[in-house]
């Protein structure tokens, strides 16, 4: 009695469990870091249409944009002179220390470049202010928009 041997038939199918699980890992990855890579300065947006700013007790912290784009802040010795970023960053923080609720507003010139605006709204947001409000003219009568 000779014995046969049986020959197995190669396999032709293939695993999909192990891609699974690895797929499952990186959605879950992707899931997680993609709401941290968003930049951008965070700014609250109106709900309705622009309203005359509320009189408050505390003088609010406005620092203005000039057409070169130059900064300038109302708190200080002389509010009519350009100051740079650091010293900016350092008021604004001294400022805030000892009134945490002390509004912040940014005034730009309407020439101004919008990166100055967004820089000075960013030097704001490093010096510690919670939120930023943007200064703006009402429209004159009988003038067209842009």
């Amino acid at each position: 009695m000779a014995t046969t041997r049986q020959r197995r038939k190669p396999m032709a199918e293939i695993n999909v469990v192990p891609y699974i699980d690895v797929m499952l890992v990186l959605l879950v990855i992707f899931m997680i870091t993609a709401p941290l890579l968003t930049q951008g300065v965070k700014v609250e947006l109106p709900q309705a249409s622009a309203e005359p700013i509320p009189p408050e007790e505390k003088e609010p912290l406005i620092v203005s944009v000039d057409a070169q784009g130059q900064y300038y802040i109302n708190v200080g010795d002389d509010p009519d002179s350009p100051i740079e970023d650091a010293t900016l960053v350092a008021r604004v923080a001294a400022v805030l220390r000892r009134q945490p609720t002390t509004p912040v507003y940014v005034r730009g010139d309407a020439r101004v470049d919008y990166g100055s605006v967004v820089k000075a709204m960013t030097l704001l947001q490093g010096a510690g202010a919670p939120s930023v409000g943007l200064i703006t003219e009402p429209p004159e009568a009988g003038k067209k928009q842009r």
